[in-house]
């Protein structure tokens, strides 16, 4: 059975929870994918009304040591970056500096003069026709923008993502260089007429910078992680907390799990060149539950308020056009979702139709995960929030985050 941290505040029976039935998912954990070697170690929050009602700890946070993990160690969140870049933006929105329906070049001049793909690449010169619609703020929070990612491997753009390596943040373009670069190529569709999981949020992450004027790590760290007291999230390690930090492992066909990024040694140690607002955080399931719980709470926490309520209630809806799903919508090969029965709102998935989802679940629930199988959801409803930390990539290869789901509802007894 996996450690259950002294921290627990709150008893799971007086929050609607059978303690038993939540303890049975370290069991579940530890059974299928710690005992078979599938993951390193997992780390559990569930909470309801903003109190943790369970937390739980079980494996090892690096390979070369006995160090365990425990409520202290930090996690590479990748895309769960992506509501907190979606968060700062629609501060800017609340103080009238920008708007939902400004186009990108507005505030991005590199995207003035963007087509739409329309034959071309791979060694012949891109050909283009001019987008239907201008792409505007809202295409990048909900991923209709037209871009895309360098691992959809679906097309001649994503190739070209990859031949100019645009998404290394380390030793290749600043931010805007990045936008420039973006900028330059086609977009897969024209604006607002197609979902696909992009580098969308980066892009959004230099409107961020540009309006604000501050650096995006700044912008959140004053704006956001410091009123939240999310003193464990960061884009960069500092020096006296790497020792916190767990190892990161991905999947290679034929030879297992294999060290991807050693704590020790880790690139999140060093200042990135592009900073990135889709997928570059560092933080703790403590800090993340912070920012859950602040999402719950329609937009405050601890008597600190970021965002009003109504700007809550605008992310957490369902912006794909006519009313959609992904199912409907989506030419994407990769996301960090299901598409039936799920819409997208500012930043995340949302849930339209539990149903059609076939898990357990509440309409208006939302949610994302990172591409290291990290998990998040707030289900408005119920009055529930989990954080789910591992250290995996890639975030598809196991089942585990509807499985997690289906055991955390089954949990509920009144």
């Amino acid at each position: 059975m996996g450690y259950v941290s002294p921290m627990l505040p709150a008893r799971p029976e007086d929050h609607g929870f059978d303690a038993a039935r939540l303890a049975r998912i370290d069991a579940y954990l530890k059974a299928r994918y710690l005992d078979t070697g599938r993951l390193p170690h997992t780390q559990l929050l569930v909470a309801h009304e903003g109190e943790v009602v369970h937390f739980s700890h079980q494996g090892l946070a690096r390979a070369d040591s006995d160090m365990k993990v425990d409520e202290t160690t930090l996690f590479r969140i990748a895309s769960m970056t992506k509501p907190v870049t979606s968060l700062a933006f629609m501060m800017l929105v609340e103080e009238c500096k920008v708007g939902l329906d400004t186009p990108v070049e507005q505030v991005l001049p590199e995207f003035k003069d963007v087509g739409v793909f329309n034959g071309g690449g791979a060694g012949v010169p891109f050909l283009t026709k001019a987008p239907a619609e201008p792409m505007r703020m809202i295409d990048l929070l909900r991923h209709t923008s037209g871009l895309t990612y360098s691992f959809q491997q679906r097309s001649n753009i994503d190739a070209a993502h990859r031949e100019g390596k645009l998404e290394n943040w380390y030793d290749n373009l600043t931010l805007d260089e990045f936008v420039a670069a973006v900028g330059k190529l086609p977009l897969e569709f024209s604006p607002g007429t197609a979902w696909n999981y992009s580098v969308s949020t980066d892009i959004l992450g230099a409107v961020v910078q540009r309006v604000s004027g501050q650096g995006l790590g700044d912008f959140f760290r004053e704006r956001i992680f410091a009123p939240l007291g999310m003193d464990d999230t960061f884009f960069v390690v500092p020096e006296d907390k790497v020792h916190r930090l767990a190892d990161c492992w991905t999947l290679v066909p034929g030879k297992g799990r294999v060290m991807f990024d050693r704590a020790e040694e880790s690139l999140w140690r060093l200042p990135p060149r592009n900073i990135s607002g889709g997928g570059g955080l560092v933080s703790t399931a403590l800090d993340y539950h912070r920012f859950c719980t602040m999402l719950l709470n329609k937009g405050s926490l601890g008597g600190v308020r970021l965002v009003s309520r109504k700007t809550i209630d605008l992310m957490t809806a369902n912006h794909l056009p006519g009313g959609g799903d992904l199912a409907s919508m989506s030419t994407s090969l990769f996301s960090e979702t299901t598409n039936a029965g799920v819409g997208f709102g500012l930043g995340f998935a949302v849930t339209t139709d539990s149903a059609k989802t076939m898990i357990p679940g509440s309409v208006g629930e939302f949610y994302w995960g990172g591409m290291f199988s990290t998990a998040f959801f707030v289900d408005p409803v119920e009055r529930i929030t989990m954080v789910f930390m591992t250290q995996v990539s890639p975030s598809t290869a196991f089942t585990i985050r509807r499985e997690l789901k289906t055991l955390i509802y089954s949990a509920l007894s009144t």
